[in-house]
């Protein structure tokens, strides 16, 4: 080799390498997936990285994880799938990560495309496949795009409003010489600030009002804009409510709290909501289940989020304040005259009903447990910064309406996608994340069986987390609309394993509660010991129908 080619060698490096020292760029510290055959050349190169490769059971399950990741940090997770069935398989997870909100780089594989010696084999076209799902989809054709898209990618998946990116990394690209080029270095994305007349014209209109609320909605949660609301509320005495997904950005026990907007309508809180005559709600997020629905022009509603709102016939705002929503509220808090809202006799009987309501059963001894004894016994256990993570079924509404959060993301619920099968994966993220922390998943059986397998994911990892599976042997859900549309109770039922012998053949230890005064102590324990616990709960939801239905029919106004 002469002086020339020498030189040239050390120029050079492979694709997949490239691709590695990219993410290493934009602070990965975690790539969830399982790999193929097209993505051994990534795998390799990982070999020697210091992001760490977490190999999950199944894909989806991955995503999950990736997406909860992001959800938590700001930062895009990392997922990784072959072509074909593995990259299909991730589908729910990515819907699950654009329709929450949660920033996410899903980096698929591919078969040779400059020759194809497989004809069809496998081979789907999964940029177009993914497009609908995505905030951006690309191809890389050739190493040298590598540091380009890869910047590009977490851009766009971070930014208002994050959401998924999908980049396919053929395998003939992976293993290709390229020149040892520079990554783009990550740059600070700084927000756009409302503007002087839409600040003046909310203080206009909120100064003005003599039944305000003050909602917290998704957006708000993903920004942690706690202090400045905290301010607002403070200065203020404004009574304030949250979506589902707005829960933890203010403390549930804080004198203001109203409650959760569990329901679009027909709920304690819209008691509140239907007699205010404003509501100011930031953060607000399109995608989640209403909190309320607009109807004609008696009621003011200020728009207070990084983006303009999506107008529909249940929500057209007429005041908008767009831009960085602390500093929205940090301007407009200093603007208002303090304590102008702590007139509170209008809404505190509102209040003390809905407490009362919401924690009459706290301590019913029946078993099987109800509902919201359950909720109410898990409240104890977990400190304040414990994270709850659930999975979508029944049990999601006790605990939007029952649980109260003190921090943010400490109840993580999907409102958005609302599939089964993610409680467990995302607990597995917080658990490998925080260490530290409490970490509950709560999951129905119908939707801990849909990604159950992870439990070896969970026990090879040596996380410490607490399974509750919420058993009544059936889709609990489905069952509860099936009734409130006063059909008949059919085909909804399923036979269960043993969970307890479940759990212990893949390392975990299993627990049967037998007893309304179990709960508390078996969680206790499980916590103290360590390790991967799941807990079989038999559960009575025969309250669904008296409390979520029956009970709430006196707000049909």
């Amino acid at each position: 080799m002469n002086y020339a080619q020498s030189v040239q060698k050390e120029k050079t490096m492979k694709a997949s390498d490239l691709f590695v020292k990219a993410l290493e760029n934009e602070g990965v510290e975690y790539i969830f997936g399982i790999p193929g055959e097209e993505n051994l050349d990534l795998l390799d190169s990982l070999k020697d990285s210091k992001i760490k490769f977490i190999l999950t059971r199944h894909e989806q399950a991955a995503a999950f994880m990736a997406a909860t990741y992001g959800r938590l940090t700001g930062r895009a997770g990392v997922c990784l799938a072959t072509l074909g069935p593995g990259a299909t398989n991730l589908v729910t997870a990515i819907a699950y990560a654009q329709l929450g909100g949660m920033p996410l780089v899903v980096i698929t594989g591919q078969k040779p495309i400059k020759a194809g010696l497989q004809g069809k084999f496998q081979i789907l076209d999964i940029v177009r496949m993914m497009e609908p799902l995505v905030k951006d989809s690309d191809q890389i054709v050739y190493g040298r795009q590598i540091p380009a898209l890869v910047r590009g990618a977490f851009r766009i998946a971070e930014e208002e409003r994050p959401g998924a990116v999908h980049l396919e990394l053929p395998e003939d690209i992976a293993r290709e010489e390229v020149e040892n080029d520079k990554v783009f270095p990550r740059q600070t994305i700084h927000r756009v600030f409302a503007s002087d007349r839409a600040i003046e014209k909310a203080v206009e209109v909120i100064s003005a009002a003599k039944k305000p609320l003050l909602l917290v909605g998704a957006g708000a949660n993903r920004k942690r804009v706690r202090q400045p609301l905290s301010d607002f509320v403070n200065k203020t005495g404004i009574m304030f409510f949250n979506t589902q997904m707005g829960k933890g950005v203010l403390s549930g026990d804080d004198s203001h709290f109203l409650g959760t907007a569990a329901f679009s309508s027909k709920d304690y809180v819209h008691e509140a909501i239907k007699q205010a005559d404003l509501i100011i709600n930031v953060g607000h997020d399109l995608i989640e289940k209403p909190p309320f629905v607009m109807k004609g022009d008696k009621q003011q509603v200020i728009h207070i989020n990084f983006h303009s709102a999506q107008i529909k016939d249940i929500y057209y705002p007429q005041v908008e304040v767009v831009g960085n929503i602390s500093n929205s509220m940090d301007r407009i808090t200093h603007a208002l005259d303090e304590c102008f809202a702590c007139n509170r006799a209008w809404v505190e009987p509102i209040r003390e009903r809905t407490k009362v309501a919401i924690h009459a059963l706290d301590d019913d001894t029946s078993f099987p447990m109800l509902p919201q004894r359950v909720v109410s016994d898990v409240r104890k256990v977990m400190d304040d910064e414990g994270i709850v993570s659930l999975d979508n079924g029944m049990f999601k509404l006790w605990f939007a309406r029952h649980y109260h959060t003190h921090e943010p993301n400490t109840l993580l619920l999907d409102n958005a996608l609302a599939t089964m099968g993610a409680g467990l994966p995302s607990a597995m993220a917080c658990a490998l994340m925080y260490p530290e922390r409490q970490v509950v998943a709560v999951c129905g059986d119908g939707g801990f069986m849909m990604n159950s397998q992870e439990l070896e994911t969970a026990v090879r990892l040596k996380l410490n987390l607490i399974t509750i599976i919420f058993n009544d042997s059936g889709y609990g859900m489905i069952k509860w609309k099936q009734a409130g549309q006063e059909l008949a109770d059919f085909a909804l039922d399923f036979n269960n394993p043993d969970f307890v012998m479940y759990a212990q053949s893949y390392g975990a230890t299993g627990h049967r509660i037998a007893s309304s005064e179990e709960l508390i102590p078996t969680m206790e324990k499980a916590f103290a010991d360590g390790g991967v616990h799941v807990i079989d709960l038999p559960i009575d939801y025969s309250q669904n129908t008296k409390t979520l239905l029956n009970d709430l029919k006196q707000f049909d106004a």
